[in-house]
């Protein structure tokens, strides 16, 4: 079963938990340049510029993160791509899959625009630009 946190829930569990970990499943330039989570652990889910699932998403995963019961916390720019990939973590047997509900980026607000109304970066929780 995946479950579903918000920023603050998944910062509460990761400062709670040493086993959590944090993937953060968004692309190299959304991670480097838009900013990423203090201490999340990069691996893409897809990848500019075709869009295909990273064919070795799980395999990668399964390398910093031997354990199959520790608790793996996803997150993209705004929880649909984290929910995917967790799909996929959970066929391949890890037990503890969270998802990071709104995402580093959070919803679309009334003018298209990201960031202002939820999110990892709106609920001031620690990131950093590479």
């Amino acid at each position: 079963m995946i479950e579903n946190l918000n920023p603050q829930q998944a910062w509460d569990l990761l400062q709670q938990n040493t086993d959590a970990v944090l993937v953060d499943v968004r692309t190299k330039v959304e991670y480097a340049f838009v900013g990423h989570p203090l201490g999340a652990i990069h691996i893409a889910w897809k990848e500019a510029p075709d869009w295909q699932i990273n064919s070795t998403f799980v395999a990668e995963v399964k390398k910093v993160i031997p354990d199959y019961n520790a608790p793996v916390l996803l997150l993209c720019r705004s929880g649909q791509r984290s929910l995917d990939a967790a799909k996929a973590l959970e066929e391949a047997g890890f037990e503890h899959l969270i998802n990071i509900i709104d995402g580093f980026e959070g919803p679309l607000d009334q003018h298209n625009h990201r960031g202002n109304i939820g999110g990892w970066r709106f609920n001031g929780l620690p990131w950093e630009q590479s």
